[in-house]
């Protein structure tokens, strides 16, 4: 696998089939721009997208597959069959949800088929709050991300970016963290290596321009 790059800048380039940017030559064109401003790795959406991004920058790539089973609330690749499409994409890491909340496929099972199956991937845990961390340090993840922090009922209220967390986290576990979900700005990403990140994950104050479109103007609005 490429190795993520300490300090770097990881760029998410995903979009949803409801947004004007959906599609993998897009989004692999927004891969290309995000290296050419410096970026050190990607974190993408779907097989479609992983192949798509591959063939125009060779950096690091986390993928990922959003897929909603009836039921449950965990969407980022719930299942060892997404797992398994993303790495054979091609993708370096897998990243999916390790919040202690009811999944269609239990977590032991997952990083067990990983390890067995694609040795030489990484994975990357995307956790919510301290107590997703303890309950998946044995499960040896290769990174640990704090994508999900105020997207569960557990962690409703926390501070978004959660830099806290990254503090948290790093006191109880060597595993590098991953600074994701709520960054918006080059000033809190430093601020999350301070606290300790490995690197931060930006992905919509960068690659969504109708959320960042709506942002401005209701900033413009204020005054």
């Amino acid at each position: 696998m490429k190795k993520i790059k300490k300090g770097g800048l990881i760029v998410s380039c995903q979009a949803l089939e409801d947004e004007p940017l959906h599609g993998c030559e897009v989004m692999a064109k927004m891969a290309l721009a995000a290296k050419m401003g410096g970026a050190k790795g990607i974190r993408a959406n779907s097989p479609r997208d992983i192949q798509a991004i591959k063939k125009e920058v060779d950096l690091p790539l986390i993928g990922l597959w959003k897929k909603n089973y009836a039921g449950f609330d965990i969407y980022i690749s719930p299942t060892f069959e997404e797992i398994r499409a993303v790495l054979d994409a091609g993708a370096d890491y897998i990243a999916f949800d390790c919040t202690d909340r009811k999944r269609p496929e239990k977590l032991s099972s997952i990083f067990e088929k990983i390890h067995s199956q694609f040795p030489e991937k990484g994975i990357v845990a995307d956790v919510a709050t301290l107590g997703d961390v303890k309950g998946i340090i044995d499960l040896k993840p290769d990174f640990i991300s704090t994508t999900m922090s105020g997207y569960t009922e557990a962690s409703m209220g926390r501070p978004r970016p959660d830099l806290e967390l990254i503090k948290q986290i790093k006191e109880i576990t060597n595993i590098p963290v991953l600074a994701e979900g709520n960054y918006q700005s080059g000033k809190q990403c430093r601020n999350a290596l301070t606290y300790g990140a490995y690197a931060v994950v930006i992905g919509t104050a960068i690659t969504r321009p109708q959320v960042i479109t709506k942002k401005i103007i209701n900033e413009m609005k204020e005054i």
